[in-house]
């Protein structure tokens, strides 16, 4: 994986500190990035979904109600802060047990889990090495699971978009749909199977 966090600690790369979080993981973004909304028809009861980059959690807690009791949602994040976030946040709403909090290595995900659904969201374009990151994700990917990928309107042009979907293209991810996200360029893949 050529350690594509770790590259960017070093560089002094676009890593989001722990504390900006609050800046946009705030009642606004609850408001317009509902993830009951954004996954409908993606995620189900039972399934595995997991969170890449889940930050304080956000979508991770939605995705814990959206699996249900039976369901299970992997928690990743490079910054043991924020997984302590997700954790204080999911023991209050009582789903915690749905949800296993990974802190991912300087050199891979490390994910073991295999997913129906994987969401990145406002985080690929932080990635150095994209191409080897989607390799990765694809390959916990279970036939058919889907991984939705959005980029903040503004930060990511449109044409930095469409070299991520290129790269996703080769690791054997086909684009599915483009849904709509405010202040957001997505899109939804779907892994062949």
């Amino acid at each position: 994986m050529a350690g594509f966090f770790h590259k960017l600690i070093l560089r002094g790369g676009h890593v989001c500190p722990w504390w900006l979080a609050y800046t946009f993981d705030n009642p606004v973004r609850r408001l317009l990035h509902r993830p009951e909304a954004l996954f409908r028809g993606l995620v189900a009861p039972g399934q595995t979904a997991v969170d890449v980059g889940c930050g304080m959690g956000h979508f991770t807690l939605g995705l814990a109600r959206m699996v249900g009791a039976e369901g299970r949602v992997v928690a990743v994040d490079l910054q043991e802060k924020m997984l302590e976030r997700v954790r204080r946040r999911a023991e209050r709403l009582g789903v915690l047990g749905r949800i296993r909090l990974h802190r991912c290595g300087a050199d891979a995900l490390g994910v073991a889990e295999r997913a129906d659904f994987v969401v990145a969201s406002w985080m690929v374009h932080e990635v150095p090495d994209r191409a080897a990151f989607l390799r990765e994700v694809a390959a916990f990917m279970k036939p058919g699971a889907r991984l939705f990928v959005a980029e903040p309107l503004g930060h990511v042009k449109a044409e930095e978009l469409e070299s991520t979907v290129a790269l996703a293209a080769k690791a054997g991810l086909e684009v599915e749909s483009r849904p709509r996200m405010a202040v957001s360029r997505a899109v939804v893949f779907r892994k062949a199977g």
